[in-house]
């Protein structure tokens, strides 16, 4: 029963990184279609979030029955836990890069962003996929090293969130309101997607050590 156990939560942990994987296909992509306009890169963005929704339902569902057949305790309770929650990160991450794709075709032909803010938008795009990247890397090692500079890439994101709302509140801010609304709600989406990253190296950095990183609780 208890190789039952941990070869079913093995087969969990590998539906994580697959889900992370779609996750971060998901945000290159709405992030090429964002920075050029690309309409059927946008679309395919935004119907592949069905497939995302879908894996975290089963993921959870999977996770539940085996909470109830096998009334784990202990770090194998902590670590069904701990799945449940990356799940509804990552599903929300996806969320996020679904909403850029849907920025990108709601602007479609045109750019979305203007080219005031092209620099600093293409440095979040940039900054967010380091994030990703490192988070893939802690989720299938168990990377506490990785875990903990995800908190340092967050800050340089919260940078670039500072930047963009001060050009936007700035002189040289001629595009209008409308553009205005966009352009915060994108930066809110690159700041929000960095969060969600944050929050999984921090529980996987407790599932490990059994400790809150940086006195996160």
């Amino acid at each position: 029963m208890r190789d039952m156990f941990h070869e079913e939560l093995e087969g969990i942990n590998t539906s994580l990184l697959g889900m992370a994987a779609l996750v971060k296909e998901a945000l290159d992509q709405s992030c090429i279609a964002l920075t050029t306009a690309d309409l059927a890169i946008a679309e395919r963005v935004i119907a592949a979030d069905d497939t995302i929704d879908h894996t975290q339902h089963d993921l959870d569902a999977r996770i539940i029955n085996l909470m109830a057949r096998q009334q784990p305790v202990a770090s194998d309770l902590r670590a069904l836990v701990t799945a449940l929650r990356i799940s509804a990160d990552l599903e929300r991450m996806g969320d996020l890069a679904h909403h850029i794709a849907k920025l990108a075709r709601m602007r479609y032909p045109n750019n979305a962003v203007p080219e005031l803010l092209e620099t600093t938008i293409k440095n979040m795009s940039s900054a967010s996929a380091r994030i990703m990247e490192k988070m893939v890397t802690v989720l299938q090692y168990r990377d506490l090293t990785r875990a903990l500079e995800i908190e340092q890439d967050d800050d340089e994101m919260d940078k670039l969130h500072r930047l963009l709302i001060s050009t936007l509140l700035g002189d040289e801010w001629t595009h209008g309101i409308e553009t205005a609304i966009d352009m915060t709600l994108l930066g809110r989406y690159f700041e929000r997607f960095a969060d969600h990253a944050v929050s999984i190296s921090h529980r996987v950095y407790f599932l490990v050590t059994g400790e809150y990183a940086n006195g996160e609780r």
